[in-house]
């Protein structure tokens, strides 16, 4: 294949090559995936995908559109290093869990700054989209949902409108087993998938 967009598709590629050698029992024991001894299950923010073995290949079981690559990157990532942990009951913020104060500059840009610009200048619309993925609704923010992302892990986004004397803002927050389950490049990734996910629905 012939490579046009490097930032997508060399990093797809690497972790598309780990996958053709991932030991499907040794990662429905890591990760407590579904296996049918041809396709991994994955349910990612509300959505079922089946992902072939050892020939990667991805399907919406809804028959809807495929993630982008960056998803399907984040969901071979999933299957190839992530855990299962059980959540201890708290909520943290990307900067409280580990490297979280070395990767916030790029996180605030890419995740949090979006986020307030993109759903704090459009509450509404925000809050609808989310009702529409079905998210549950918490008490914080101006509006904030909670979500299922992947396996046992959640997140929380919270947005704050804007107004003449404050730009808008927003907070993402995660379950404490994120710490422990995930790279801190990879909570990066589900900020950013998350917040597409309901831009694309509003």
């Amino acid at each position: 294949m012939q490579i046009e967009n490097h930032k997508e598709e060399v990093p797809f590629s690497h972790y598309e090559g780990l996958f053709q050698k991932l030991d499907p029992a040794e990662a429905v024991a890591r990760t407590g995936v579904k296996w049918d001894g041809k396709e991994f299950y994955v349910n990612l923010l509300g959505k079922e995908y089946a992902i072939s073995y050892p020939q990667y290949a991805i399907r919406a079981l809804d028959g809807g559109v495929l993630p982008t690559l960056p998803t399907q990157t984040f969901l071979l990532r999933y299957l190839l290093e992530s855990k299962k942990v059980v959540w201890g009951g708290e909520w943290k913020t990307f900067r409280e869990m580990p490297w979280g104060e070395m990767y916030i500059k790029p996180y605030t840009g890419r995740v949090l700054t979006r986020a307030a610009f993109t759903f704090g200048t459009r509450v509404a619309a925000f809050r609808a989209a989310c009702e529409k993925m079905g998210a549950e609704p918490v008490n914080h923010g101006d509006a904030g949902f909670r979500f299922d992302l992947i396996g046992d892990f959640q997140m929380q986004i919270l947005v704050w409108e804007g107004d003449e004397e404050f730009p808008p803002n927003a907070q993402v927050l995660y379950t404490d087993n994120f710490a422990d389950g995930f790279a801190a490049e990879d909570r990066v990734v589900a900020g950013d998938i998350l917040i597409s996910v309901i831009k694309g629905n509003m």
